[in-house]
């Protein structure tokens, strides 16, 4: 900053004595009075204070910068240029310019001082040469994305793995994965902490299969190894990947599962419908003492519930000890996706006896029960108490699920109303959400209208694509289905493939539609065969409008037994003996023609069939499925 010491009018200082000084408390006077209104006596009492060498009062110099900081002077850069001319400041002039970044809405720029004035702390009492007081400091550039000055602080001084480390952890948490590389190449001498750091950055980065590549050259791994190498898997959607991994884990001995690694392994079941699995982990739990507490407990009832096993996800619910509002959440969660409405509700009644904080979660799940289970009103009064009398601000997760709420109903305006109200900007769930209903109610208008300005709020989502094609499809208007998928081209857009997995003896199995990789194959469709023959005894009748292709009829039919849940429910047919249940797991939401088939096979051939799709759980026996055909 450019400062002046010419001489000024000082006709608006306090009248003091010519040959003394002026004070201290005068200037302060000042500072904290008229400057505040006026930045031109701002600057003439800066000029002021460098004329009279009271800038190395670190009182006044903070206090100045302070001045230079408010609002009314548009500050911009100003009170750093005066600190930035401060020798040596100290904890009261740090103090300030850390304020001033907050009072002018910068957080960011104000973790960067602080940092730096740690530092200089660090440096100053010469703890530079302690090799974890240099590592933290090295995070703490990293965590506000200084990765320039944590290099600086990994370089002074001697060679340290534990700064390697952290610098490591540092350059992946701010996205450099080149020099984070580079740096893990470079060094000679690694602990497994340097691989862990590598592997942990490179899952985050959302590189699987780079972090896998290092996992696997690993000399030596942690359970933080085998811990990151899972969740990674997890939380990019690789289930069965993950389950591998544990797999591998367990045939080291001197590496014991913990509670950590097997909330990971059970959020993996139940993506994959790996039943067996999740009751090996259960038992392992049981076996080794390890404590059902509010992470592993919640895991295995969030687990069960998917799985299908409601009864088991019960259990385990009424054994926790200590229960977690997220352990009450997977619980009531777990009752919606099955359709238990009253009964999620009569567990949150509980929930409140017991003086649990209901939170965000809590009431997705409650509104979520009460779509599922066709109770609107209760579904309304529930959003209505819940900022009026447990104080949660409805999100735009809670408007989704009363339009959801509504929408199943058939009330399609009053949810279209509803998305017109909300205090915030409606999502493209939102929407969605909407039309679905419209397709399920078959309202073309509506849905056209939503359809189309859907695919322009999210044109990479291949679901709204399939969504307005199956509306038109049904309506038969093939012309529109074939500009849709013509437009799906146009934006290199591509539908999910949809999948469906069943376990059979701990092995899960999974089929795509008309999947004839299956080793065996052969018997499947054999078994096709038969489920369409004894069925049209029956009295089935493809739902045919549900094959999006304007092909011949024949030709629909033919598609329709290729899904599949269909082929999931044959294989489960041979390979297990009569009686035992079927449980399948799909990735997108049923079509109308395999819920029917699939209430016809539970009568037909007398088994209790699950199918869990993307939007609830489906208990089918004796020819009737638990949703009462609303999904």
């Amino acid at each position: 900053m450019t400062t002046t010491t010419t001489e000024l009018p000082y006709h608006h200082l306090p009248t003091e004595n010519p040959n003394q000084p002026i004070s201290q408390k005068s200037l302060l006077n000042l500072l904290t009075t008229k400057c505040t209104t006026s930045l031109h006596l701002l600057k003439q009492t800066h000029a002021l204070i460098l004329k009279t060498n009271h800038f190395q009062d670190h009182f006044i110099a903070g206090s100045l910068i302070k001045s230079y900081s408010n609002p009314f002077h548009n500050p911009s850069t100003s009170f750093l240029q005066v600190f930035h001319q401060v020798p040596n400041p100290n904890v009261f002039v740090w103090n300030s310019v850390i304020t001033a970044c907050v009072d002018n809405n910068d957080p960011c720029l104000a973790l960067v001082y602080y940092s730096n004035m740690v530092h200089c702390h660090v440096v100053k009492n010469g703890f530079m040469d302690d090799g974890y007081v240099r590592s933290a400091a090295i995070r703490m550039y990293s965590s506000v994305g200084r990765v320039v000055e944590a290099r600086m602080v990994c370089d002074y001084g001697e060679k340290d793995v534990v700064c390697f480390n952290a610098m490591i952890d540092g350059y992946l948490k701010c996205g450099e994965i080149e020099s984070a590389s580079g740096l893990f190449d470079s060094m000679t001498k690694k602990n497994v902490g340097t691989w862990n750091a590598m592997v942990t950055g490179l899952v985050k980065c959302g590189m699987v299969e780079d972090a896998r590549k290092v996992f696997d050259e690993m000399p030596e791994r942690d359970e933080i190894s085998w811990s990151v190498m899972i969740d990674g898997y997890n939380k990019n959607g690789c289930f069965k990947e993950g389950l591998e991994v544990f797999r591998a884990m367990l045939g080291e001995e001197e590496v014991k599962p913990k509670k950590f690694v097997l909330s990971s392994v059970a959020s993996a079941c139940a993506n994959v419908g790996s039943l067996d699995q999740g009751k090996w982990i259960h038992a392992y739990a049981k076996q080794n003492s390890i404590e059902l507490d509010g992470v592993l407990g919640t895991a295995l009832v969030d687990m069960y519930a998917k799985l299908g096993r409601l009864d088991l996800a019960w259990d385990v619910f009424e054994t926790m000890k200590r229960k977690e509002v997220s352990s009450w959440n997977a619980m009531i969660g777990g009752l919606a996706m099955h359709g238990r409405a009253k009964d999620a509700i009569e567990l949150f009644l509980q929930m409140e006896k017991k003086r649990v904080q209901p939170d965000e979660i809590t009431f997705v799940g409650l509104l979520n029960a009460c779509a599922h289970g066709g109770l609107v009103d209760v579904g309304l009064e529930c959003f209505d108490r819940m900022q009026d009398v447990y104080g949660v601000e409805p999100t735009v997760h809670h408007y989704g699920c009363m339009v959801d709420l509504l929408g199943r109903a058939g009330r399609l305006a009053e949810a279209e109303e509803l998305v017109y109200n909300m205090p915030m900007t409606p999502s493209p769930a939102v929407w969605g959400a909407l039309l679905g209903a419209c397709r399920v109610h078959e309202n073309i208008d509506m849905g056209e209208k939503i359809g189309k300005m859907l695919i322009e709020l999210d044109p990479q989502n291949g679901g709204r694509y399939a969504l307005l094609s199956n509306i038109y499809a049904k309506a038969g208007r093939w012309d529109d289905v074939k500009k849709v998928r013509t437009l799906m081209k146009e934006n290199g857009v591509k539908t999910t493939t949809g999948r469906s997995t069943i376990d059979i003896d701990g092995i899960v199995h999974e089929f795509k539609i008309g999947d004839s990789d299956h080793p065996r194959a052969r018997e499947i469709y054999e078994m096709v065969e038969e489920m369409i023959a004894k069925l049209e005894l029956e009295g089935y009748v493809p739902k045919t409008s549900d094959v999006l292709f304007d092909i011949e009829e024949d030709e629909k039919e033919t598609t329709l037994w290729r899904h599949s849940e269909k082929l999931a429910i044959a294989f489960g047919l041979i390979s297990t003996s009569p009686g035992t249940p079927i449980r399948v797991t799909k990735n997108l939401r049923m079509c109308e023609d395999c819920h029917l088939v699939i209430k016809l096979v539970s009568c037909v051939y007398k088994r209790d069939i699950v199918v869990r799709d993307r939007l609830r759980f489906h208990h089918f026996r004796n020819g009737k499925c638990s949703c009462k055909d609303f999904w």
